[in-house]
């Protein structure tokens, strides 16, 4: 082999390499070939060491994935190659790289083997580094989704097919140019995660079609993506089955460089050593059953949880005495702990562009701004049940009403409201159809304000599911209430999110507590995760997990339409099973953590969104749907009403609110805390002075209705 393009000190170098190799393999087996040898150590820029790890990875991938064996002559190998999915073009980047392009859209899962893939992705590969220029100058990586699929994308394979090429194949991989990527892509958030610890990191695009020519010469492009060359794809596999066959081909004749320069320092610049090509920076992305309720949940019984669990099959409901805490707001105001949150995003499509933007959500501890309900215009709120109106207290008189009501006195109240009849019929919650699909057989959905799913396949049945529209101050059907979802139920579930536009969801109890299923594992809860519910693929991109709660960032994907969301998803951990939140400040950071994930929702959705300016409904869910869900969205519409007017009437905000969603607030310890979560809240932003609390419990708190 003609060695002359190597330095003396290369030549060196491939010496000590392979007694580097022959000292690991040990004894009994041939020097590793002169020229292998000398591919390892261009792709590590002579480094022996670094080179020899990547022989010791690339030996290692290819017995694992049992690549060791690539017969030129394997007809299932030449169907593969003949798909032309994969290719390596006949033109050069201008660094001298060659390009290798992988096309998505060609690619049918169900079709081949990931082992088949990779023999034909290596067999091409192999050939390409026959050439000492692409030893020389690298690697670039087109991954061309353009007018794929979902259906065409296998996450395990292009996983194997990175990691190959970043630290298991003698090549320098220059960059990994990822063309009109669909937002439901998951290299965002999982494949360019693979490079995070390593430099390529840097060297990973997500492009549309215009960017690619400021990577690669428009003459290199094929047309398809908006280059000027033909396909040579036959005449690139006929020089590789000429390789395979040891006829020694002319790899060089095959491409054609359009490098910027072809001097320098009076050498042939198709053998210079390019370590990168970073002039384009500015594009780079850095970060990719058979339930059944055997018992019903009496709501006619004081201080029995309506939310009692299921079994952990979740076939029962036990009801079970209650052991609520008693709670006060803090004696001085307490401190809220400063949180600088960032929130990724997948920003909207543009171009088919996946691009990436931080923006920092309010700590709970600032200053809160002015509700943006008072700008609101009359077509936008005058159908809602919380209005401005003239009854009501401000914080002064809250504070003096709850310390002369004490606990005994506004547990009174609440079981005046309690004894008031539903504000409607159950009709539809009660067919017999219907039945199986609630979580408990007498937590039923007012016809009036059920959320009414679109029919599937003609089927009258298929638009029903355990929840209720609830509206917020002046701002109609501003939540969503249901029922923590069953297995049978999570398609529904996600469903009436992707139809009602929702883009957060608030869950206020645990999925077990107690040792006994609350709620049933609808999204997948460790980060990374996935899962399947009938057309909707949920994917858990990124999870922040603080004192008392957590925040998911969950990527739905309509596998139907191609179409996706990034969806909140955020969880209460606080809040104890027979009790309520022994932290009213702890709930108020939730609370308004909650408002601010939707705020940054709706930004993300720009001029796109045109209904109300709070956004689309948040989905709000405990157990049951009614307890802690009905608790959540009191202290929210109370305090949007305090913003506004600086006045509240939590007695008449309860019985609206279960006017909607019926028993919401179930347990009077609940109606309390509605009434310590806004003091405090006045506490926090200096409206109110300390609180004396003294004898609030002196009264029994064993009340029956």
């Amino acid at each position: 082999m003609d060695n002359s393009f190597l330095t003396e000190e290369e030549r060196r170098r491939v010496g000590a390499f392979q007694e580097k190799v022959k000292k690991h393999r040990g004894d009994g087996q041939d020097p590793l070939p002169w020229n292998t040898a000398v591919k390892f150590l261009m792709a590590r820029k002579f480094d022996c060491q670094r080179a020899l790890e990547l022989y010791i990875n690339h030996e290692e991938t290819r017995n694992r994935e049992d690549l060791s064996i690539i017969q030129a002559d394997d007809e299932q190998l030449k169907k593969e190659l003949f798909t032309e999915k994969f290719t390596i073009l006949s033109g050069r980047d201008r660094n001298g790289a060659a390009i290798a392009l992988f096309t998505a859209r060609v690619h049918q899962p169900s079709l081949t083997t990931h082992q088949l893939v990779l023999k034909a992705l290596v067999y091409q590969l192999d050939a390409a580094l026959e050439s000492i220029e692409t030893q020389r100058n690298g690697l670039v990586f087109i991954y061309d989704m353009t007018d794929s699929k979902y259906s065409n994308f296998d996450y395990e394979l292009s996983k194997k097919i990175l990691n190959m090429l970043k630290g298991g194949y003698p090549a320098r991989l220059k960059k990994v140019l990822i063309v009109t990527a669909p937002l439901w892509f998951k290299a965002p958030f999982k494949i360019l995660r693979l490079f995070v610890r390593e430099k390529l990191r840097d060297r990973v695009y997500t492009i549309n079609l215009s960017q690619l020519t400021q990577h690669i010469p428009q003459e290199a492009l094929p047309r398809q993506l908006g280059g000027m060359s033909t396909s040579q794809h036959k005449t690139w596999l006929k020089l590789c089955s000429q390789l395979a066959l040891k006829e020694e081909p002319d790899m060089n004749s095959y491409f054609v460089s359009f490098k910027r320069n072809t001097v320098e320092d009076g050498q042939d610049c198709s053998y210079r050593s390019v370590s990168s090509d970073m002039s384009d920076h500015n594009l780079h992305h850095s970060d990719i059953d058979s339930e059944e309720s055997k018992e019903t949940v009496n709501e006619k019984q004081n201080n029995e949880d309506l939310e009692k669990e299921d079994s952990s099959d979740e076939k029962e409901v036990n009801e079970e005495k209650d052991d609520w805490l008693n709670s006060a707001p803090s004696k001085r105001r307490l401190d809220s702990v400063s949180e600088n949150d960032s929130v990724k995003r997948a920003a909207q499509e543009n171009n088919a562009e996946i691009e990436f933007e931080e923006k920092s959500i309010d700590s709970p501890s600032k200053k809160r701004p002015s509700s943006s309900t008072s700008s609101m215009s009359n077509s936008t709120a005058e159908d809602s049940i919380h209005m401005p109106e003239e009854d009501g207290m401000d914080l002064d008189q809250l504070v003096e009403y709850t310390r002369t009501m004490r606990r005994h006195g506004l547990m009174e109240e609440y079981a005046s409201i309690k004894m008031e009849p539903p504000a409607g019929t159950f009709t539809l919650s009660k067919a017999k159809h219907n039945l199986p699909k609630n979580r408990y057989s007498d937590v039923l959905c007012l016809d009036h304000s059920r959320v009414v799913l679109r029919v599937l396949n003609n089927d009258p049945t298929s638009d029903y599911i355990n929840a209720n529209f609830v509206d917020g101050y002046m701002h109609k059907n501003a939540y969503i209430s249901t029922q923590g979802p069953l297995p049978k139920t999570f398609g529904d579930f996600w469903r009436m999110v992707w139809e009602n536009q929702v883009m957060v969801i608030v869950m206020t109890t645990r999925a077990v507590e107690r040792g006994r299923a609350k709620c049933g594992q609808y999204w997948p809860p460790d980060e990374d995760g996935e899962e399947q519910f009938d057309d909707y693929l949920v994917i858990n991109t990124r999870m922040e997990v603080y004192q008392d709660y957590n925040i998911s960032w969950l990527f739905l994907l309509n596998t139907k339409t191609n179409e996706s969301r990034q969806i909140y998803h955020l969880q209460f951990t606080s809040w104890p099973d027979y009790g309520t939140p022994s932290s009213a400040a702890a709930f108020l950071d939730f609370l308004f953590k909650v408002r601010a994930c939707q705020e940054e929702a709706v930004s993300s959705l720009g001029s796109s969104w045109q209904g109300h300016p709070l956004g689309p409904p948040i989905v709000v869910h405990c157990s049951a749907g009614i307890g802690r869900t009905g608790t959540f969205i009191t202290t929210d519409v109370s305090l949007r009403r305090l913003e506004h007017i600086q006045t509240v009437n939590i007695r008449d905000t309860v019985r609206r609110i279960r006017s909607q969603r019926a028993f919401s607030i179930q347990m009077p310890d609940q109606y309390v805390f509605c009434h310590f979560a806004i003091i405090e809240h006045g506490m926090r932003e200096g409206v109110v002075g300390d609180v004396d609390w003294t004898g609030f419990d002196d009264s029994d708190s064993d009340l029956s209705d």
